[in-house]
């Protein structure tokens, strides 16, 4: 029986460097997977070739049982698979609001000529939009701050903004690269509460980061990354005392957790 995603000894070299290497993984529907390495690891290089960024080398990727290997970025979104990335990408010059229905783009049928011409069912259509954007705004906890230019935020609920415009594009599957980089302990806890929140709704999270106590305390299951191979995978316990992880990247930081 398939995993609701998985990949099949997939690999990406770029000229003599490989960024991943034959890595096979499965993921289950409602599960919140981490994976973690050091700079370099192929974490994030794993997450283009996901999101159809970068065609792979080698190997297959399958979401719903189905072949998506080397399907463009677009059709990947529109089946499913959405993704955040390390650097935010909040149009400061749109409102809160205007920001998560751009999110919905991936879900609209109307075109640049109906939506200029106005037609009634356009109308019905962006008004649908707005609505589904205000629930995902509720979902991050920033419905109250809809109708505010998106830079005026601060930046812990911009990262939040750019999770609710995610989640606009109805995702099964949620790509989070770094979710918490930059934020202090308040804010990663808001983002940890978040995330549980849409683990409830159904959709399975597949999250890079390097805050080693978020994960922990966050995943259910953690995948190991090291030179782009996989190093370890198994529960923040298990991976907390293999020692294949402790040498190759978690070391004091792992001590430190346990101690805790």
């Amino acid at each position: 029986m398939s995993s609701f995603f998985q990949t099949i000894q997939l690999t990406k070299r770029f000229g003599g460097i490989t960024a991943v290497s034959n890595l096979s993984l499965g993921v289950e529907q409602g599960e919140i997977r981490g994976i973690i390495g050091p700079n370099g690891a192929g974490k994030t290089t794993f997450f283009h070739l996901v999101s159809g960024i970068y065609p792979p080398t080698h190997g297959e990727i399958h979401f719903l049982g189905k072949n998506i290997t080397r399907q463009k970025p677009f059709h990947i979104c529109s089946l499913g698979v959405c993704r955040t990335f390390q650097n935010l990408q909040v149009f400061g010059n749109l409102t809160v609001l205007e920001n998560v229905m751009v999110g919905r783009h991936s879900r609209s049928q109307s075109g640049f000529l109906k939506c200029g011409l106005r037609f009634p069912a356009t109308r019905k259509e962006e008004e649908e939009i707005r609505a589904k954007a205000l629930e995902q705004l509720a979902v991050v906890g920033l419905e109250n701050r809809a109708e505010e230019p998106g830079e005026n935020l601060p930046f812990g609920e911009q990262r939040l903004l750019e999770l609710a415009r995610a989640l606009a594009s109805e995702p099964r599957l949620l790509l989070l690269d770094e979710p918490v980089s930059g934020l202090n302990d308040t804010e990663s806890q808001r983002m940890a509460l978040v995330i549980r929140d849409i683990q409830k709704m159904g959709i399975t999270v597949l999250l890079v980061e390097h805050h080693m106590d978020f994960v922990m305390n966050l995943c259910d299951q953690i995948l190991v990354l090291n030179y782009g191979e996989k190093i370890a995978e198994g529960t923040p316990a298990v991976i907390q005392n293999d020692t294949r992880v402790i040498e190759a990247y978690l070391g004091k930081e792992i001590e430190e957790l346990s101690h805790a």
